[in-house]
């Protein structure tokens, strides 16, 4: 049988990031204004003379069997509902952005993942099981955690106490959910040079992987190999 070939869309508060291949990529800015139908519109510009089969996208919000659950706080409104198949005439499986990369990521044992971008992503991945997670609501200092793990936090506070704050957080969310090891994603992981023991560096390429990953069928049947709950 021909192995598809899938274009990864890795939908940040910054950038849209196109993947082809582990190598291949393009990409595009989003921001506030990036409605569903600009991403369309980009996307189809963006991946022009790129063949693919089937569409896998990172989405940076909740998202419940595929389908978004809620408007994002970065990008603009109209998200819930959209028909991502639709629109792009090839079938597409959508799931959070930091999931994707979680996926991509996993390794075995108890994995929890933290995506350091615009926000904070998180999912918690074990045995072929993916549960996204919204530690970035957690209440933190009068406010929520994403405020201070995220690049608003980053801004406000200076690189020093900022990388001090998210190894603080890091570990105590590390033992809560008792994870074997935490893998670091997101654009502002890179601030770190070195990294304590059972906490290591991620890989924005490893959002391809996970985006490829979620068309796995366990051998000889239909069902999906990943249980994303």
């Amino acid at each position: 049988m021909k192995k598809k070939r899938i274009l990864v869309i890795d939908i940040g508060g910054t950038h849209v990031k196109l993947m082809i291949s582990r190598t291949e990529k393009r990409k595009f800015d989003s921001g506030t204004r990036l409605s569903p139908r600009q991403l369309i519109a980009q996307v189809k510009k963006t991946a022009e003379g790129w063949n693919y089969d089937a569409v896998s996208i990172g989405f940076p919000a909740p998202v419940h069997q595929g389908r978004i659950m809620k408007n994002p706080k970065h990008l603009a409104p109209g998200w819930v509902g959209w028909n991502f198949s639709k629109s792009l005439g090839k079938p597409v499986k959508v799931i959070n952005d930091a999931a994707m990369q979680a996926v991509g990521s996993y390794r075995g044992g108890r994995m929890l993942f933290l995506g350091l971008g615009t926000g904070l992503g998180s999912t918690l991945v074990w045995k072929r099981n993916v549960l996204p997670l919204e530690l970035g609501d957690l209440p933190y200092e009068g406010g929520i955690i994403e405020e201070v793990l995220g690049k608003p936090g980053l801004e406000r506070l200076g690189k020093k106490i900022w990388m001090r704050e998210v190894l603080y957080c890091i570990t105590q969310l590390k033992i809560s959910l008792i994870a074997d090891y935490v893998v670091l994603g997101g654009g502002n992981a890179k601030q770190f040079e070195t990294l304590p023991a059972g906490i290591e560096m991620g890989h924005n390429r490893n959002a391809y992987s996970g985006g490829c990953r979620l068309w796995e069928l366990e051998p000889g049947t239909k069902r999906p190999k990943w249980n994303v709950i």
